[in-house]
């Protein structure tokens, strides 16, 4: 067992609608010992500009271009980071000499996995100096150098937790459900195998902020007054992403919401939320056995139209969906927490990922390592 680590992990992800802040101390193995939890939103302003970055990466051919509002977003993202991290010591009575890294995940503008390009914004460096805690970010690239997918990375801390789960009937699979879902598969024998699943609140967020002018369908209300539409639900599941055999990382921009014309607000929420939840069914059957234990976190597991539906589709199987909650994690926390996990492994040059997970073509470990200051033999516990 090495040494434990008080790490915190920061994540904006493609629903780009804040920034999550948690901290963890861990060894980058077994031991895991979750901590406090900071959730601070994006104003509606910064999210129209997030979404113009993500026009101006369009055209992105090289890692380190910046073109159009990129340079400018990049710094003032980060700074909104560093600003979340002095809240949350501040908030929780902790000094920055007290934490021995940050993993800093950034925000995704531009994800090609086919083209082995993947651009995630957001200065370490920068985010160093200002915290004054050291930083690992980028942690995507070396994946993608190796002939992996880039994504996805959270497999390592679910394999950690699932070693938790004393109870739980195996297969166990988590689920993400953020702007994209996907999945991680760990067995009785400790076997990861994990990908994207398929569009998660992406989708329903781009319908309902165009056609009600919400950013997002709170519980799923939205959807619960609506009817699936079938043909526009197949016409989704029938994207070759479910189809082929190759398990491949996905894009925001790759599922697009529907013309205004095909729907109308409720249909089309309620349409959309199906999606997500068989998307996760059909995926799931690229599996070498069918999960008997489903645990959903991220944002998607608080909108009640789609657990139930997961919920009726997984019945038929006899599998069990269990939120994050009701396994005892935190499925608002755990990708940041995931992040913080990934630095200390960064640090201990431990694997990242796995031919199972981004399909590397061996495990590999990643990241860049920002300096802040000299380590703190305090930062370790």
């Amino acid at each position: 067992m090495g040494d434990r680590i008080r790490a915190i992990g920061l994540m904006s992800g493609t629903s780009m609608d804040g920034m999550d802040v948690a901290m963890l101390t861990t060894d980058g193995e077994s031991v895991v010992e979750r901590g406090p939890f900071l959730a601070v939103p994006y104003d509606p302003a910064f999210r129209e500009r997030l979404k113009q970055g993500l026009e101006d990466a369009r055209t992105m051919t090289v890692r380190s271009a910046r073109p159009g509002s990129l340079g400018e977003l990049e710094r003032e993202l980060t700074l909104r980071h560093a600003g979340a991290v002095k809240t949350f010591l501040s908030t929780h009575g902790l000094s920055a000499g007290e934490i021995a890294v940050i993993g800093f995940h950034g925000q995704t503008v531009l994800h090609r996995p086919d083209q082995a390009l993947t651009v995630q914004i957001g200065d370490g460096a920068l985010l160093a100096r200002e915290t004054g805690i050291d930083v690992v970010y980028d942690m995507r690239a070396n994946d993608m150098a190796h002939g992996g997918q880039g994504a996805p990375l959270v497999p390592a801390y679910h394999a950690a937790l699932a070693a938790s789960l004393k109870e739980a009937a195996r297969p166990v699979c988590f689920v993400n459900i953020g702007g994209i879902s996907n999945l991680t598969y760990v067995d009785d024998e400790g076997r990861i195998l994990a990908f994207d699943s398929g569009p998660g609140n992406a989708l329903i967020d781009q319908w309902v902020e165009v056609n009600a002018g919400v950013p997002f369908d709170q519980g799923g209300m939205i959807a619960s007054e609506g009817s699936v539409l079938m043909p526009l639900a197949e016409r989704y599941l029938d994207h070759p992403f479910f189809t082929t055999d190759q398990r491949r990382s996905l894009d925001r921009n790759d599922f697009r919401p529907p013309e205004p014309d095909e729907a109308g607000l409720h249909d089309g929420a309620r349409t959309l939320a199906y999606v997500t939840a068989a998307a996760i069914l059909r995926s799931a059957g690229h599996l070498p056995h069918p999960p008997q234990t489903y645990i959903i976190s991220g944002g998607g597991r608080l909108n009640r139209t789609i657990m139930a539906d997961l919920k009726e589709i997984t019945a038929r199987s006899g599998a069990t969906v269990l939120t994050a909650e009701e396994a005892g994690f935190d499925g608002d926390a755990t990708e940041a927490e995931a992040w913080a996990y990934l630095a200390v492994r960064s640090l201990k040059r431990l694997p990242l990922t796995f031919p199972g997970t981004t399909g590397v073509k061996a495990a590999v470990t990643g990241g860049v390592l920002a300096r802040a200051r000299v380590p703190s033999p305090s930062a370790a516990k």
